[in-house]
């Protein structure tokens, strides 16, 4: 018996890295950010990794130089170091995963986690789901790595799972051409088995559409026009824009 059906996720609204305004002090992934999403009955996507000691935090770059102001990688700091730094020079700090749960739990929709590619993929994967099983909420996994994906089919075979994926040219900064264009035609699917495609707005491959017609959740991010790309997709991941109510559209 599955946790959810992937119908849970269907005709939603996340706020992407919780409903942020990195301009006006409510920067993203923070708990500010997460509280304002619940307040407003949406559902939220989030960054997970992990820090040198081993903590689940919610964190989206691998540096720390945009959000924090300072050099190195997130994962080559204790929590307790994190924690004394401030995000985009507001008092907010970076989270621990189980305390932007807590805050979640209360009001919040649907929740979309996306696991980060680190140098400890499956430490991550194990401590995630050790978390997630004790929460009450609905929620779901996701990754650009589709060795995370496919960590969570087979060993979460119950939770509903995720293939992030984009264009080819966005990948090619740090990938072959070939990889690229496996990747950005969700050509690992077949292994890991993936209940919804969370695609990049723009152009999608014909490959991925078809899998939308077999019955795979096409999810846009990052949009900010959610309501006109709400007509195209099966659920929209949001930022800088204010959907119209209802919080869920057919």
């Amino acid at each position: 018996m599955r946790k959810f059906s992937a119908d849970d996720f269907r005709g939603l609204y996340y706020a992407h890295r919780g409903l942020y305004d990195n301009y006006h002090g409510i920067p993203e992934n923070s708990l500010a950010a997460f509280r304002r999403a619940a307040e407003k009955g949406y559902g939220a996507e989030m960054d997970v990794q992990l820090t040198k000691d081993g903590q689940v935090i919610v964190f989206h770059d691998d540096d720390l130089d945009r959000m924090c102001g300072v050099s190195g990688k997130i994962w080559d700091r204790t929590l307790a170091e994190l924690q004394q730094l401030r995000l985009l020079d507001t008092d907010e700090t970076v989270p621990l995963f189980t305390d932007v749960l807590e805050v979640l739990k209360h009001g919040a929709g649907p929740l979309i986690i996306e696991l980060k590619t680190g140098p400890r993929n499956t430490e991550l994967c194990e401590k995630t789901k050790a978390i997630l099983d004790r929460y009450p909420g609905v929620f779901c996994i996701e990754s650009f790595d589709p060795r995370i994906v496919l960590w969570f089919r087979k060993n979460a075979p119950d939770y509903i799972r995720g293939q992030l994926a984009q264009p080819a040219e966005n990948y090619l900064r740090y990938l072959s051409p070939r990889l690229a264009g496996l990747l950005a035609g969700c050509r690992f699917s077949y292994l890991n088995k993936p209940d919804f495609i969370a695609y990049k707005i723009g152009s999608r491959p014909d490959r991925v559409l078809r899998m939308r017609r077999q019955g795979i959740l096409l999810i846009a991010w990052t949009s900010h026009d959610a309501v006109k790309d709400a007509k195209e997709n099966d659920s929209v991941i949001f930022e800088y824009c204010s959907p119209l109510p209802p919080l869920r559209y057919e």
